[in-house]
């Protein structure tokens, strides 16, 4: 049996754990992670915080992808859920999530349907200018299939994470290309969408370009470089942000440090209000989750262990925009952030 088969039929031996995170509602948090459930000890056997129901989910996703050819159609594109055969070039485009909907966007694809988040407003701002006019087919938890169908597609991108209980009903809808999951994995899925677009050598240039200012990024930080850390505040809890996501890996790109509590291989941590002093790092960078109103957020910093964090003190701490910092998981938000840590750390 080839690689391409063997890790295809190991991801798909991953579907039961899948659907049933699905069903509880994983991933409402838009950042490949959970909306329910801890995200500590808990979360190590929790798919939606680190992969650890599907193994190592980022060697997985990069054994996905297409053999075609450039401009060669039929196309078959193996994916998390099997192997997916395109006709023809795609022109008509749906994504179910905010990190399909960086990636087509990138690639220069106006969608003509979008799922967003829970609570969003729709396109994120740093999308708006060169995303068109997609239509909406429901939420990333909650997907309108008749939406979707209504909209006649040649081609459905998502992932197995969030919709693998809707798999069965999007296919016979159009060809649909799953990735195992969102978040950490960002840059392979968006290579694996970008082989079903036939823009794979577009995204490998755009992916290359980022992480050269990535590099340079931390060369010119300098060779003291400081801590980095992450918070975000969400209506139900509080989360530093670790190695394994999209922040995450982009910090790691840079070559900037993060502080102990978060120097572990996972989406994040959770906190309570009266242990924010585990935050402390040379700079705290701190997202929200939907309405400030409904979070922790002015409890937190109204407390003095906020107040004496070294980064407070020092005026280093900075809120950050929530839809590039922790939605975006694509290229383009990443270069937004990139863009963002330049004006913060380099002098």
């Amino acid at each position: 049996m080839s690689v391409r088969r063997r890790s295809a039929a190991a991801a798909a031996l991953a579907l039961t754990g899948a659907l049933a995170l699905t069903a509880c509602g994983g991933g409402g948090s838009g950042d490949g992670g959970s909306s329910s459930g801890k995200a500590g000890a808990a979360a190590k056997k929790d798919v939606a915080t680190g992969g650890k129901d599907f193994g190592d989910a980022a060697t997985k996703t990069a054994a996905l992808g297409t053999d075609a050819k450039p401009g060669q159609f039929p196309r078959t594109v193996t994916q998390a859920m099997g192997k997916t055969v395109i006709k023809a070039k795609p022109e008509r485009v749906v994504v179910l999530d905010v990190g399909e909907l960086d990636n087509v966007v990138s690639l220069g694809v106006k969608p003509v349907g979008y799922a967003p988040t829970e609570g969003s407003d729709g396109i994120p701002g740093y999308l708006k200018k060169n995303a068109g006019n997609p239509k909406n087919v429901g939420t990333i938890n909650s997907l309108n299939l008749e939406a979707i169908a209504n909209l006649h597609p040649d081609l459905i991108l998502g992932s197995q994470l969030r919709a693998a209980d809707k798999y069965d009903q999007l296919k016979k809808i159009a060809p649909t290309v799953f990735s195992i999951r969102p978040g950490f994995t960002w840059k392979q899925n968006y290579l694996l969408n970008a082989a079903a677009l036939d823009r794979t050598a577009q995204a490998k240039a755009e992916l290359g370009a980022y992480e050269k200012r990535a590099r340079k990024l931390g060369t010119e930080v300098g060779p003291h470089k400081p801590t980095i850390s992450m918070v975000r505040y969400m209506p139900d809890r509080i989360r530093l942000y670790a190695e394994d996501s999209f922040i995450g890996t982009i910090l790691k790109d840079a070559g900037l440090p993060r502080p102990k509590s978060q120097q572990v291989k996972d989406l994040a941590v959770e906190v309570s209000p009266e242990k924010i002093d585990s935050a402390d790092a040379d700079w705290i960078f701190t997202g929200v989750y939907g309405d400030p109103k409904a979070t922790k957020r002015d409890t937190v910093q109204a407390n003095p262990l906020w107040k004496n964090l070294k980064a407070v003190k020092d005026g280093q701490a900075k809120n950050v925009p929530d839809e590039t910092w922790y939605l975006g998981l694509g290229v383009t938000a990443a270069n937004k952030v990139l863009d963002d840590l330049q004006s913060y750390l380099v002098k």
